[in-house]
């Protein structure tokens, strides 16, 4: 549906140079939940998909890592988006849709196309045109050829329509709807269908999550089509949830979607939260997401559940909704919220956060070339508090730090040990401060065990 942030807070991005652009992915992840079974291993032994909306530019270091580990599918944020693809008429621009499905060829995982009609992030070119309808059919199918063809036997679904319907259940007023009527529906669907038979074909909109007028004149059109023999395979309810505010009838209706013999997937789940977020906060926002796995393993026609991005720092939902954030399963630190540990155990796992009453520090690279890296450590608190600290760790392969921010960091051989600075000492319960360096490595570069002092 959104888009995915485009403006980041400060963060440094990976810098690959020469032959460390091939093949250097880092195989780094935060040591919060290093021993944890991946959540790509927990959903498919319940016959599940758990994917993640990604960013290509961003698919690198430790962005790059947790998502190729944990997820076992992925879907192009706005790489896909006709805006994207064909930003002025007849030239097209595939860099980053073919950067996202390579990197997911590359990690075993599936793609989810998204998405082939949309009233927004259409290029300029055709929402400035005057079109006849005759006009305007055909350039709609010629977008559906020319993506889907591309991408065919690559992607298992696409989102095929993107958010057809108004609150009341009322078609939405569109280019599409205004020029073609409503059955430019059934017709972007036979034209994916023509263009990649193998591909699932979806109708894709928010605010249909629990039963009510606008999922019911979903629910109608779905079966509709069924009827007259239009390709669809599946509905996708969006997702994008306001804390406490999981619908109750969740469950019921995608048990009703799939009584029609579709496939229901969760495509963009997010549950956003008034900042700042705390410890109570985040323990509701945990238990709502929880439900909504709850509710997609429960129905066997359930096919998966999509987060709208894995972390906060990639997260949309900032940058629309004023004083809300913190709607995803990891931080802007790329540290395990406790909405991970809530998600996996509803796929059935066994992990357990950190416990609480502690301090923990955890290690990450933010980005890594052929002859250095940045890193960065994050303290942080839960149940108890800090007026000073001081961290240590040992390298194992020759890794230097050559420049330190936000602590005073000291290395007396492999041994490295960091103490706050005049101004950051102090780290209150739930709260956290964060430290970055520049080093030089050689060989590796293995995430060594940090230890709080």
């Amino acid at each position: 549906m959104r888009t995915s942030r485009t403006s980041l807070r400060a963060r440094l991005t990976a810098l690959l140079t020469g032959g460390a652009m091939v093949g250097a992915l880092l195989a780094v992840a935060t040591t919060a939940h290093a021993a944890d079974t991946p959540l790509r291993d927990l959903a498919a032994a319940k016959g599940k998909v758990i994917g993640t909306a990604v960013t290509g530019s961003k698919l690198t270091g430790t962005y790059g890592d947790i998502a190729g580990a944990q997820f076992n599918s992925l879907t192009p944020g706005n790489a896909m988006k006709w805006e994207t693809v064909e930003p002025t008429r007849g030239t097209y621009n595939w860099a980053e849709a073919d950067q996202i499905v390579a990197f997911a060829q590359a990690h075993n995982q599936q793609v989810r196309g998204h998405t082939l009609v949309w009233h927004s992030q259409n290029p300029s070119w055709l929402t400035n045109g005057t079109w006849t309808s005759a006009q305007l059919s055909a350039l709609l199918q010629d977008h559906i050829n020319t993506e889907v063809t591309r991408y065919k036997g690559k992607l298992a679904a696409w989102d095929v329509v993107n958010e057809p319907f108004n609150e009341d259940g009322t078609y939405r007023s569109t280019l599409w709807y205004n020029g073609l009527g409503s059955d430019y529906i059934a017709q972007a669907l036979t034209w994916a269908h023509a263009a990649d038979p193998s591909a699932k074909l979806y109708i894709n909109d928010y605010n249909v999550e629990g039963v009510g007028a606008k999922s019911t004149a979903l629910y109608n059109l779905v079966k509709s089509l069924k009827e007259r023999g239009v390709p669809i395979d599946g509905v996708g309810l969006q997702a994008h949830l306001i804390l406490g505010q999981v619908p109750s009838t969740l469950q019921q209706n995608i048990q009703r979607f799939a009584d029609l013999g579709v496939d229901v997937a969760i495509t963009e789940l997010d549950i956003r939260m008034q900042l700042p977020s705390d410890s109570t906060k985040l323990a509701q926002q945990a238990a709502d997401y929880k439900s909504v796995f709850d509710a997609c393993v429960a129905v066997s026609r359930c096919y998966g559940v999509t987060v709208w991005g894995f972390t906060d720092s990639d997260s949309w939902i900032p940058d629309v909704f004023s004083g809300y954030g913190a709607a995803t399963p990891y931080d802007e630190n790329y540290v395990p919220k406790p909405a991970y540990y809530a998600i996996a155990g509803s796929l059935g796992g066994t992990t357990t956060p950190p416990p609480t009453g502690a301090c923990t520090a955890a290690y990450s690279v933010q980005s890594q070339w052929n002859t250095g890296f940045t890193g960065q450590v994050r303290i942080a608190c839960s149940g108890a508090a800090l007026s000073s600290w001081k961290v240590n760790w040992t390298y194992g392969a020759g890794q230097r730090i050559t420049q330190a921010w936000n602590a005073d960091c000291t290395q007396s051989g492999a041994v490295v040990t960091c103490a706050n600075a005049s101004y950051n000492g102090t780290v209150p319960n739930g709260g956290s401060v964060t430290f970055g360096f520049n080093a030089s490595w050689s060989g590796s570069n293995p995430v060594p065990t940090v230890t709080l002092g």
